[in-house]
Formats: C-alpha cells, structure tokens, sequence
C-alpha cells in the first residue's frame, strides 16, 4: 500500500489530528472541509457563501493533487438545517460538468466552529 499525504495552504490547515487528504493507490481521501477561507481563517453566516467555500476548500486540495471534482465518486454532505438542502444542492450540483458521484446528505446537531455545512469526499484517479 502506498501513502501519501496531501496538504496545500490553499485550503483550511488541519484542526486536529488529521490530514487534508490522504492518498492511497489511486484513491484521494479528503477531510471533512468546513468553509474556512484559508486566507482570513474566517467564514460567512449565510449558507450560499458557506457552501460555495467549502467546495473551493475541496478544490484547492483536488487541484494539488492533480484532480479535479470529475474525479470524486463519493461525497459526504453534514448540514445543521436540512432546511437549506436545495441551496446547498444547487450550488453542489454546479461544480460537476459530468456524472454526479455518489453521495448522502445529512443533518447533525452542530459542526467545528458552529459552521452550517461539512463535505468530505473521495476520488479515484
């Protein structure tokens, strides 16, 4: 098994004791990323601006990879109001230009810094 660890400061640092991402043979693992710009280490209230940075986060971390979002076949969604599931899927949806990956949305009680929204995911190269 080979294991490399993915890490670019054009995404949130790590918080604890994880990696952005971890790649394994021909797969990426990629961390839970919350919407932090990397930049200000800051974050927006509304949900739009939330999600529109998390999937940056994810990008970022694709991108030094040598990926891109065609590349994910599996994704995570955590949300704090499920309320906010068609904005969110919306902005989602509009990263992918092919196939959409497999994915689950869900809605949990509170997330690292009382953020909206969480996405991890997984790609294959």
């Amino acid at each position: 098994m080979k294991k490399e660890i993915i890490s670019t400061s054009q995404a949130p640092a790590a918080i604890g004791p994880y990696s952005q991402a971890v790649k394994v043979n021909n797969l990426l693992f990629i961390s839970g990323q919350i919407p932090v710009n990397p930049a200000t280490n800051e974050f927006s209230d509304e949900i739009t601006e939330q999600t529109h940075q998390v999937m940056k986060n994810i990008q970022a971390i694709l991108t030094e990879a040598g990926l891109s979002f065609n590349h994910i076949v599996k994704s995570s969604i955590f949300l704090t109001d499920l309320n906010n599931f068609a904005i969110v899927n919306d902005i989602y949806a509009s990263y992918f230009a092919d196939s959409y990956p497999a994915r689950e949305c869900v809605q949990v009680s509170a997330l690292p810094k009382n953020v909206s929204i969480e996405i991890s995911v997984i790609a294959a190269e």
